[in-house]
This record gives structure tokens, C-alpha cells and sequence, in this order.
């Protein structure tokens, strides 16, 4: 896959390249919040021509190895990515700029938290430092908290990773539109310091006065930080059409109304854009479409499936050897079903037509089918 997407790079060998590449692509996993299915997204990618695409579902990675499968299945390189709540720890109290009301691990942003910042995993160390972050994101925010890290998480599982700052809902642009450079300018610095190379500042042009407010201080952070620029946008559905059922979808998500004025929205250029379209809508800013490519380029990872990982279950010293180990989980799998099966006979009548003899057999081989496909631990654990 990776010489897929560098083939396709080189534009002598590949005049019809795309001059740009989705990364910031919501699936039906964005909780409440994304509306496009994993099969309809490969679907979607296929027929626009883009030879890879990312996806960043907000909070969570529940649809990256479905995603991971169905993108290589159709010849696409996959981009294994996330849209993470951050608290950097250091807002100044001001309005939050999207609803405080939502599911945990839906659609709602996090008013504790100060933006998402999109997180690509370049190789397979970022794909775990992501799939970390995402633990910590649901395991570290408290109990009626919604999913979010601490930036010091980040800090420590920042390990190739590539890092976009996250556009209109990010831990720049808020507080650029709540009229503090200053903490965007110190946030930007400590995300140049922690990634390096690997941030992009991130443009999105969906036409909301709050993109064209902040673009140009957004700008000239960027360049005064000799920071590069990429061009996103963000999908949450297939089509323009969409839009109505996507609005009725976050209203859904929030318990609120369609008629509703205060209430989460976006706008019907969330869509599944083309590259010819996001080209004409970045024409003045080439450098931020040719750094999606870039990225991709930079981000060829593809997460394989694997077999399950069964509990182990020490029924003795578990310094043994695993073949021992497995001789003696078996043998308390059988030690307790026995002993199970005596207390309900003594407790309870025989069926009708039946002998303990019967019970017996019917016992046995149902351990031996469960010694054989070496699930004896398993079953000792649930």
C-alpha cells in the first residue's frame, strides 16, 4: 500500500493525481454525530478517485480496523486517525462555542476540554500511542465527564503521530474567536515544540463566520511560527442532500429540537467534497492542499486485523510453562463443572427419561469440545 500511494505521487507516471486527500472524514463511529457507514465511506472514496483517505471519528477509534480492512479491500491506503477532546489547562473562562448537552461519546463537545485536535498515526508506534489516547480519553475524564485527555497525555503518547490542529473546533481557532492570541499563540508553541515536523495548522473553509473571522490571525500564527498549513474538510455526510437528515441526527444527539436556535449545527458543505472541489475552494493556498498528499505519503500505516488475544487464567503458579498452563486450566475448567453439575442434580429433579449417567456424558463432551479449541481459560474468566 505504500508504494501504491507513492506511485500515485509521482505526477509523471500519474497526471490524474488528486491534488488533494480527505483526512478529516467522520464515520457512523463519530457517536450521534457521523452518518456515513464504514462500506458507504470505502464506496464514496473509490468512486471520487482519492487513493487514500484518513478517518477521525471524534473521541474514539471503535471503526479503524473495519475502516482499515474495507479501504484496502477496495485498493485504498486507509489513514488510521482521531478527533480528540484536549484540556490544555490554561482557558481563560469564556462561552463555549458548541452545546454543553450530549451523550457521552457523542456528538457534544466537551465544555472542560479547550478544542479537537486531529491525530494521524504515521506508523504502527502512532497507531498505539492513538489507540491509547483513546483509552485514556474515556478512562482518565471522570465518571460524568465526557471523553477527553488531559494535554499531558498527549505529551506522553505523542509518538509518531502527526497532528493537525483540529480547524474551527480546535484548541487554536476557539480561543483566536474568543479574542485570545495570546493562548492560541502559546498553545501552537507547545504543540510545535512537542511535535515537531509532524503539525500541520489546519484550514477548513465551510463558509461559517467563524472560519472567515479567524483564518486570517490563523494565518499569520502559522507563518510567523514558520508553521506549514493543510487544507481539511469535514465530512460527517455523503451528500448536500444529507444535510436535513444529518441536523435531525445531531438533534438526536442533543435531545433539542429542529426549530431550535441555540443548538449544535453545521452546514451542508460537510459533505464528501471532491478533490476538484477542494482544489477551486483552496485555490489561493496550493501549499495547504499539496501537504494533505504530504501526509498521506507520511501516514503509510495500514492496522491489520489480528486473532483474538484469550484471557489467561493461572490456576497455579504462573511461572510454568504455557503447555502446562494449559493442562492446568483445563483441568479446573473440568474440576468445576463437575462439581457444578453434581450440586444441580443434588438440587434439582432429573428431566424426564434421563440418568445422571446421561448428564454425565453430556458433560464430558461438552468439555473436551471447549479443551480442544483451547478455550479452558476463557470460560474459567467469564
Amino acid at each position: 500500500m505504500t508504494d501504491t500511494i507513492r506511485q500515485s505521487t509521482d505526477v509523471s507516471a500519474a497526471p490524474a493525481l488528486p491534488r488533494y486527500i480527505p483526512l478529516k472524514v467522520h464515520s457512523a463511529y463519530s457517536l450521534l454525530e457521523g452518518a456515513l457507514p464504514i462500506g458507504k465511506l470505502a464506496k464514496l472514496a473509490a468512486a471520487a478517485g482519492y487513493p487514500a483517505i484518513a478517518l477521525t471519528d471524534t473521541n474514539n477509534m471503535f471503526g479503524v480496523l473495519e475502516f482499515s480492512e474495507k479501504l484496502a479491500g477496495a485498493g485504498l491506503q486507509p489513514i488510521a486517525g482521531i478527533s480528540l477532546a484536549v484540556d490544555f489547562g490554561d482557558r481563560i473562562t469564556h462561552e463555549p462555542s458548541l452545546p454543553q448537552a450530549g451523550p457521552r461519546g457523542g456528538a457534544a463537545f466537551d465544555p472542560r476540554a479547550d478544542g479537537l485536535l486531529t491525530l494521524l498515526a504515521m506508523n504502527e508506534d502512532g497507531y498505539a500511542s492513538l489507540m491509547k489516547l483513546a483509552s485514556a480519553a474515556f478512562l482518565k475524564a471522570g465518571e460524568t465527564e465526557p471523553p477527553h485527555v488531559k494535554f499531558e497525555h498527549v505529551v506522553a503518547f505523542a509518538k509518531g503521530v502527526i497532528c493537525l490542529t483540529g480547524g474551527p473546533d480546535g484548541p487554536i481557532d476557539r480561543p483566536l474567536r474568543d479574542g485570545q492570541l495570546q493562548i492560541a499563540a502559546q498553545r501552537l508553541e507547545a504543540l510545535s515544540r512537542l511535535f515537531g515536523d509532524r503539525l500541520y495548522v489546519e484550514v477548513q473553509r465551510h463558509g461559517t463566520l467563524a472560519e472567515r473571522d479567524v483564518e486570517p490571525q490563523l494565518l499569520d500564527l502559522a507563518y510567523t511560527q514558520e508553521l506549514p498549513l493543510v487544507a481539511t474538510n469535514e465530512v460527517y455526510f455523503a451528500k448536500p442532500d444529507d444535510y436535513e437528515a444529518h441536523d435531525a441526527l445531531l438533534c438526536i444527539a442533543e435531545g433539542s429540537y429542529v426549530v431550535e436556535d441555540n443548538r449544535r449545527r453545521v452546514t451542508r458543505e460537510h459533505y464528501f467534497k471532491s478533490a476538484e472541489e477542494m482544489a477551486k475552494l483552496f485555490a489561493d493556498l496550493p501549499e495547504a492542499l499539496e501537504n494533505t498528499i504530504e501526509i498521506a505519503i507520511r501516514c503509510a500505516y495500514r492496522p491489520k486485523g489480528r486473532k483474538p488475544i484469550l484471557p489467561r487464567f493461572v490456576a497455579g503458579d504462573d511461572s510454568v510453562s504455557e503447555i502446562e498452563q494449559f493442562r492446568l486450566e483445563a483441568a479446573e475448567m473440568k474440576r468445576q463443572a463437575e462439581e457444578g453439575l453434581a450440586a444441580r442434580l443434588k438440587a434439582n429433579p432429573l428431566a424426564p427419561g434421563c440418568s445422571v449417567e446421561d448428564y454425565e456424558k453430556r458433560l464430558a463432551y461438552e468439555v473436551d469440545v471447549i479443551t480442544r479449541m483451547k478455550f479452558p481459560g476463557y470460560f474459567l474468566i467469564v
